[in-house]
């Protein structure tokens, strides 16, 4: 098995019969921060779908936080979900609950069952955010950013080897996108925690590089392979 937290090798990606993207070979390591970018419709969101287990892998092979791809489930998916943190555009908190509670639907829809666990992991994660003093609040009383970072707090609740977040900056203004850019940043630095961020915004690329693999015309690119053969 691979020691990467990603690794596919010569892997097909379908969307029913079609084929979306041939012969991928991506390989990430721990900790480290990559984008994803890519036209909508060239297979970004089918290639985050198959590293969450989303999309079935039937060719080639995956390897994901130490999850064959392969032998992936709808059993076994969730096993793989707990080394993952998903990260999403529209945040999907629930509305009909504070932040805490939100926070506690997740560990407990994960196994966890000692209440005092449970509330010293919520404001671990709130604190690692900078929200400590937010459990109480109901999603609308916070503002797009502040979800945003509920969002990534959930994320980290099991804490994963790999977050993979689909846009998080999309719907947020360039300040907000900028800290929600840091955090993200610093989680992976101080954290050790690979991150993989789809994303449009090439300001914030420009701002906060790092290396980028692009979906274009029915195959990836990888910047990290290109700058290695020019050396």
């Amino acid at each position: 098995m691979s020691q990467s937290i990603i690794e596919l090798r010569n892997v097909n990606i379908y969307q029913g019969d079609a084929i979306v993207l041939s012969n991928v070979n991506i390989s990430v390591e721990k900790g480290e921060f990559v984008y994803l970018v890519g036209k909508t419709g060239t297979g970004k969101s089918s290639l985050l779908k198959t590293l969450y287990g989303d999309l079935p892998l039937t060719s080639g092979q995956g390897w994901v936080a130490g999850h064959n791809l392969k032998e992936i489930t709808w059993k076994t998916v969730p096993f793989l979900r707990r080394n993952l943190g998903i990260v999403f555009q529209d945040f999907q908190l629930l509305t009909d609950r504070n932040v805490n509670e939100n926070l506690k639907f997740v560990l407990k829809a994960t196994g966890w069952k000692d209440e005092v666990l449970i509330n010293e992991k919520i404001a671990e994660v709130l604190n690692k955010v900078n929200l400590g003093n937010k459990g109480l609040k109901m999603p609308y009383e916070l503002s797009g950013g502040e979800q945003q970072r509920i969002d990534i707090a959930r994320a980290m609740l099991n804490s994963p080897k790999l977050i993979l977040a689909d846009e998080p900056t999309g719907n947020l203004d360039p300040e907000t996108s900028d800290e929600i850019m840091q955090l993200l940043f610093h989680i992976c630095k101080d954290y050790n925690t690979t991150i993989v961020m789809a994303t449009h915004d090439y300001m914030v690329i420009n701002k906060f590089p790092a290396r980028t693999i692009k979906t274009e015309s029915g195959v990836v690119i990888d910047n990290a392979s290109i700058r290695s053969s020019m050396i």
